[in-house]
């Protein structure tokens, strides 16, 4: 409980504490508005905030791993801005004053002992590799894609999707070894900088839309009586992973209902309530979004027309920590949509407790 109060307590105070944090910084180095401005320091208080909400939330579900892989993105993220390793570290060398001189909470040794942790990561050299290679399924295609959407080529995208169907490639192998893959390589390219989020915003929406040209190839499978909702948490923008996962669910004869994001918790109840869904898909992207899916699984759990329903979750934060799932309350996880079908499946065969579910990773 020590750990849950410290994290809650900090996310609420994230806010004013980024805000006397940044003015402590600018204080230490005038520079900043020479080399920034005015922008640079509206920034800085938003990036001490974001600090601040995911140190909270890793120290709130406790898996500091969370807060080590934001420092280690947000390094390389910050580099492509002038930004340098310095600076960052300098920031949470704020934080930890601040906790220090003016956080009074009885269990702040947990927010000061995750913080030291990102701190180090400062100090050592961070590399992300290509999500795309050519020894990959459909690597080569994939670069050709990507490259095609790039270049704001969207009719010779999915015209290459096209000719890749028609020469014998599933639906299912373009959305795992092309779209998947790209997706992740475009936010890779835009957090080194190489693409602007004008960039990363085009290159999204383009195969959003081609997913969507595709139904038309593959909505005719036979249902099999099993329902799923899909749904993002909170004010997630991240949607196309749990777009794909939903597809696959289709595919595999599943009558699917897909949410999206930006949906009230209780009109996500109420939609599985209505649809008499078997299991529900919860996706997260932002670390500091987990608290909200912990709180719509509760939410699930005691409404008593809901609380049978199996709730699986997936995403970003549940890649860095396997066990994460265990924590916010869900009977499942999967890395990705087709391990999410196989999960499905075997809760609705083996409805075991919690403890006892394995996952299609292990």
């Amino acid at each position: 409980m020590s750990h849950r109060e410290a994290g809650e307590r900090l996310l609420q105070d994230a806010g004013i504490l980024a805000e006397k944090i940044t003015e402590m910084q600018y204080r230490l180095q005038p520079d900043l508005m020479e080399r920034f401005g005015t922008i640079g320091k509206i920034r800085t208080k938003q990036d001490s905030q974001y600090s601040l909400s995911y140190l909270a939330e890793s120290v709130l579900v406790k898996s500091p791993s969370l807060f080590t892989h934001y420092i280690s993105w947000l390094k390389v993220l910050l580099a492509g801005y002038r930004v340098s390793a310095e600076d960052l570290e300098t920031n949470l060398l704020l934080i930890k004053e601040a906790l220090e001189k003016e956080y009074e909470h009885p269990h702040r040794e947990f927010l000061l002992e995750y913080l030291e942790m990102g701190i180090d990561v400062t100090r050592h050299a961070q590399s992300q590799a290509s999500f795309i290679h050519t020894s990959m399924p459909y690597g080569l295609e994939a670069q050709v894609y990507l490259q095609h959407l790039l270049e704001n080529k969207r009719t010779e995208a999915f015209e290459m999707i096209q000719a890749e169907l028609d020469d014998g490639a599933s639906i299912r192998d373009v959305y795992r070894y092309i779209f998947q893959p790209v997706q992740y390589e475009i936010g890779r390219l835009w957090q080194q900088g190489q693409i602007s989020v004008g960039q990363e915003h085009f290159c999204t929406a383009a195969t959003q839309s081609f997913i969507s040209r595709l139904y038309s190839r593959w909505l005719i499978q036979p249902n099999q009586g099993k329902r799923l909702v899909a749904a993002c948490v909170g004010s997630e923008q991240h949607e196309i992973g749990l777009r794909m996962l939903t597809d696959i669910f289709e595919m595999e004869g599943w009558d699917t209902y897909y949410l999206g994001a930006n949906v009230p918790n209780g009109s996500i109840v109420e939609a599985i309530e209505r649809h008499e869904s078997d299991v529900v898909a919860i996706s997260v992207t932002m670390t500091y979004h987990l608290h909200l899916a912990k709180d719509l699984i509760e939410r699930i759990r005691n409404h008593p027309e809901t609380a049978h329903v199996k709730v699986m979750v997936g995403g970003y934060p549940f890649n860095i920590d396997p066990e994460l799932w265990r924590t916010v309350g869900a009977d499942g996880f999967a890395p990705g949509a087709e391990e999410a079908v196989a999960v499905a499946e075997r809760l609705l065969i083996h409805p075991v407790s919690l403890d006892n579910v394995s996952t299609a990773s292990e």
